[in-house]
Order: structure tokens, then C-alpha cells, then sequence
């Protein structure tokens, strides 16, 4: 049975499937939005060296102190979290939450 399909199979120099190309809206739908990270977020932790956390607050152009006062800590502990590699998981959702991003999108590593 020949159904149409939207689909695209591109075949490798092996002429085995090697990628499948899929309509733009399709991909949308499988794949919810609020798990995507922007490049500029995965850029500011390559070129600066900085944690998700701080490279998230930048993006979003927030400084320490409103991300601080969002969560109900103060900037001083707040920066400190910054600079945890591996956040306890109640830590990631309360950033996640002052900033309005999902946790996944938050926990990179």
C-alpha cells in the first residue's frame, strides 16, 4: 500500500536510510518547546565557562539579585548556587521557576 506521506528519507553513500526529514510542524508537535534550550544559552556556558543557571540569567538578561529575590534568598547565596555544577533537583525547580523556564531546560548536565 503506497499511503502519501510528508516524510523524506535521505539514503547514506551506503544507500541505507541514513536521516528521515519530517514537515517543520510535525516536529513541533513531537517535541515540546519548553524542553528547547537556545543557542545563545549552550553558547554562554561554552564561551564563559559558566554554569546552565548563569548562562540562563544572562540570556534572559536578569541580574543575581532579581533571580535572588524571586527565589527568596538572598544574592550572595544565590550566586553561590550559580556555581554548583550538579544542583540538588529542589534547587533546579526553584530557578527554574524565578526564571520561567521548565527544569529540564535548566538541568544540562
Amino acid at each position: 500500500m503506497n499511503a502519501p506521506t510528508n516524510v523524506q528519507i535521505i539514503k547514506g553513500a551506503d544507500g541505507a536510510p541514513a536521516y528521515v526529514v519530517i514537515p517543520y510542524e510535525e516536529y513541533i508537535a513531537t517535541h515540546p518547546r519548553e524542553d528547547l534550550v537556545p543557542h545563545e544559552v549552550v553558547g554562554l556556558m561554552v564561551n564563559e565557562g559558566i554554569s546552565p543557571a548563569a548562562a540562563w540569567r544572562k540570556h534572559l538578561g536578569l541580574t543575581q539579585t532579581e533571580v535572588a529575590a524571586r527565589i527568596g534568598i538572598s544574592q550572595a547565596a544565590y550566586a553561590q548556587q550559580e556555581l554548583v555544577n550538579k544542583p540538588r533537583k529542589k534547587t533546579l525547580a526553584s530557578i527554574a521557576a524565578a526564571m520561567e523556564i521548565s527544569t529540564e531546560q535548566l538541568d544540562l548536565y
